[in-house]
């Protein structure tokens, strides 16, 4: 893999070679070929897809189709009635908490969560909990954001009807053990939900692999564009399942007192779809894959190596989650004795380097975090690489952390 011309296949990298952008958990940036995907549809075939029987509608919905077909092959699915084009992963989500939770869970039975969740993967289930009266529980993890397998084993019993787990942290970058609890959880006919939002842009994914019932993920993480996610959901489940949705589109028949669901993956697609995100997604699968996962985990480590060391020598600052840099998936969470976060990603910015901070949606696992690890803040700054940052930048990005205590007057 050659740097350079990998970055150069990014225009806002190209066009901006100085700056610094270490928010790739929050969004990644999009390559020239995705970007000419998403022009090239509306340039060429911009119709509304699935519904006309001219040339243009056709090409739309054989564009549409096309880019479904792609993410079959990306995670590993059975065919395309597996696949549902969502917003995001936020939606997909809520697609399973209303559509399967709502109608399958009840009183006595539990849902079980890690502590480190996004909101995305809490509120809904959440809401299930209350609906239903199903149990919410959380497995909290060791202090590096491990979840040892005897821990795991002690948080599920015979009510354990649902777990739902981030494949990779979005604050600590650590892998969690998703096929493990697959495993457990389909011991009790229930049913495991994953989280790929932070591994799949990073990692092979395999939901027959890892046991994976549903799993949600977002088009924009992974050099795709905003506005276009997947859910994956097996299809003996989905058959199952009422629309979470309904409008056009998703039917085959209307009458005035009732309807009938077009077939798989359709009747979760309500509306007028997303035609160009999903051409670009295909696109940035494409990319993703012509570059392949092991040398991107590869430049990923080598920059995550320099900046988790990095920091880690700074007397001052507090490095999170696994001692082993590798283990980190690109993430490097850290604080700084006496600054806020904020403050820290403000004065990085006058560098020209981007960082989140704040709780990274994911304000339980900071409460955990501050309770468990003395944290001076409930929130933290999150440095997260992608393999087109260099080891340059991580060399000036531990340079610049350096001196933020004495630009902010200590």
């Amino acid at each position: 893999m050659n740097i350079t011309d990998i970055r150069n296949d990014f225009p806002i990298l190209k066009d901006n070679p100085g700056y610094i952008y270490f928010d790739n958990a929050a969004t990644s940036q999009r390559p020239v070929q995705v970007l000419d995907s998403v022009e090239k549809f509306y340039r060429t075939t911009n119709a509304n897809p699935l519904r006309g029987l001219y040339e243009w509608s056709i090409g739309a919905t054989d564009a549409y189709e096309n880019a479904r077909q792609k993410v079959v092959s990306f995670v590993n699915a059975d065919s395309e009635e597996e696949i549902v084009f969502v917003r995001n992963a936020t939606e997909a989500l809520n697609l399973v908490a209303y559509s399967w939770g709502m109608d399958n869970l009840k009183e006595g039975d539990e849902i079980l969560i890690t502590v480190m969740e996004h909101h995305s993967d809490i509120l809904p289930w959440q809401m299930v909990s209350r609906k239903t009266g199903a149990k919410l529980k959380f497995i909290e993890p060791e202090n590096d954001g491990t979840i040892t397998e005897e821990n795991l084993k002690s948080c599920v019993n015979e009510n354990t009807k649902l777990i739902g787990m981030a494949a990779v942290s979005n604050v600590l970058g650590v892998k969690n053990p998703v096929k493990l609890a697959a495993e457990l959880v389909h011991a009790n006919g229930g049913v495991m939900v994953v989280d790929g939002a932070q591994s799949a842009p990073h990692m092979k994914t395999d939901v027959k692999a890892i046991g994976a019932d549903f799993f949600a993920f977002s088009g924009h993480k992974m050099l795709g564009p905003m506005g276009i996610g997947v859910l994956y959901g097996k299809r003996s489940l989905f058959e199952k399942m009422s629309p979470f949705l309904s409008g056009g589109e998703m039917i085959e028949y209307v009458k005035r007192d009732s309807a009938t669901f077009a077939e798989l993956p359709h009747k979760f697609e309500a509306g007028t779809v997303n035609a160009s995100g999903a051409v670009g997604l295909a696109a940035a699968i494409d990319y993703l894959e012509n570059i392949g996962f092991d040398e991107i985990e590869a430049q990923e480590n080598r920059v995550t190596k320099i900046v988790y060391e990095g920091l880690k020598n700074i007397p001052y600052v507090h490095v999170y989650g696994n001692s082993d840099f590798s283990k980190h998936s690109g993430i490097v969470t850290f604080n700084i004795d006496g600054c806020h976060p904020h403050d820290i990603a403000t004065v990085l910015d006058d560098e020209h380097i981007a960082v989140r901070a704040g709780h990274h949606c994911a304000q339980p696992l900071m409460e955990f975090m501050q309770e468990r690890l003395d944290m001076e803040f409930r929130a933290t700054a999150r440095a997260s690489m992608y393999f087109y940052n260099t080891e340059e930048e991580a060399e000036r990005f531990v340079e610049a952390v350096k001196k933020v205590r004495g630009w902010l007057g200590f």
